[in-house]
């Protein structure tokens, strides 16, 4: 799984209106529904994208959507950015067809896993450098201490920090804290999701935040909403 993409499907999903710094892919996984992109309203629609900071809320009250959130700076991000006309802060799908020829995908059904293999496939093959893959697998098993440092990657490869960062950008598109960021957020948010007994101050102490606030800030900063607001508006399916 690419770790610039948050993808998940839930249903009961209706949020105010917002904004954040990740491109959102919204997909309906059976009824259409309705959106309110830059403030005008789109009934009946399959689907959208939208660029980063484009105000937008969803109202699904009956159905599933399937949701994305990719990182802007990624390569992911990036080559999704070029599919866009150079007017246009968003595409609209008004129908399932729309929506397989966008993402060259199959037309019996929409299944999200392979739209994000669609995705990947369109970027170039990449041999990792082992000091990046290195530190990936430093940050799976490690992103839940709250005291990494851009020291402590270079330690570890013996790069110094500025060797590395330009290293890890030059092979993702986008920067190490970002990575480090986005794995804390996906594992906060199916927490949040997952088990909604949870306290969300353990989750975010459990996910390498330093506090909830610290939490609250970088999910509304990326995706739009903090994490009692996605706690309470709507029912997690399945998150990938």
């Amino acid at each position: 799984m690419n770790p610039f993409i948050l993808a998940l499907k839930a249903r009961n999903l209706t949020v105010e209106i917002h904004h954040h710094s990740a491109y959102q892919i919204v997909l309906s996984n059976d009824l259409p529904f309705t959106s309110i992109i830059s403030g005008i309203k789109h009934e009946e629609i399959h689907g959208f994208v939208i660029k980063p900071q484009v105000t937008h809320h969803c109202i699904a009250e009956k159905g599933t959507l399937n949701i994305l959130n990719i990182e802007p700076y990624s390569n992911i991000g990036l080559e999704l950015s070029n599919r866009f006309k150079e007017d246009k802060d968003y595409i609209i799908f008004n129908s399932p067809s729309e929506t397989h020829t966008f993402f060259k995908t199959e037309k019996e059904n929409l299944d999200l896993k392979k739209i994000i293999d669609a995705l990947i496939a369109e970027l170039p093959s990449t041999n990792y450098d082992e000091r990046v893959t290195k530190i990936v697998d430093y940050i799976k098993n490690n992103y839940n201490q709250s005291d990494i440092t851009p020291k402590t990657f270079a330690d570890i490869v013996f790069l110094s920090p500025s060797r590395l960062a330009a290293l890890f950008k030059q092979q993702t598109g986008s920067s190490l804290s970002k990575y480090l960021l986005w794995t804390r957020l996906r594992q906060a948010i199916y927490l949040t999701l997952s088990d909604k007994n949870r306290s969300l101050t353990d989750i975010a102490y459990d996910t390498g935040f330093y506090d909830l606030p610290q939490l609250n800030k970088y999910m509304y900063e990326m995706f739009g909403m903090p994490p009692k607001a996605l706690k309470h508006n709507s029912d997690l399916i399945q998150i990938y």
